[in-house]
């Protein structure tokens, strides 16, 4: 999660809502993005989105498997994507009371509706996920 943490702050540093992924399998970091729709003019590009691209480029294969870590709650598209790579672990840092899809608002992680389920554990360094949030966006009011 620190990794993610610091994706996070480097999306910050470019002006994007500071929120940053890696891809864990086996153990091994194989990405990691922060958020970048504004740089990529692309409203898909959330850091969830962007390591589980570059994850299956570099493993040749859009099955993932293995744990995506993530400083907030991802939002439905992520969910989707998530459930589409068949994901076996969400780990996240800050709930999302507004727009979370792993269990705040929406819980597709387990939903009986669709054909692939995964572990989602959430609140891991939420503290310090929640502060770079909190501050980013008092920085802007």
């Amino acid at each position: 999660m620190e990794l993610a943490l610091e994706q996070a702050r480097e999306s910050e540093i470019s002006g994007e809502v500071p929120v940053g992924a890696v891809f864990v399998d086996n153990g091994e970091v194989i990405s990691a993005s922060g958020n970048q729709p504004i740089g990529l003019n692309d409203p898909t590009a959330h850091a969830e989105i962007l390591a589980l691209r570059k994850a299956a480029e570099i493993k040749g294969n859009y099955r993932l498997g293995g744990s995506l870590y993530v400083t907030l709650e991802p939002c439905i598209m992520c969910m989707g994507a998530l459930i589409h790579s068949r994901i076996e672990h969400l780990i996240f840092g800050a709930f999302d009371h507004r727009a979370g899809a792993a269990g705040s608002i929406y819980d597709f992680a387990d939903s009986s509706h669709l054909n692939h389920k995964f572990e989602v554990l959430g609140g891991m360094l939420e503290k310090k996920c929640q502060i770079i949030l909190k501050d980013f966006f008092q920085e802007r009011r």
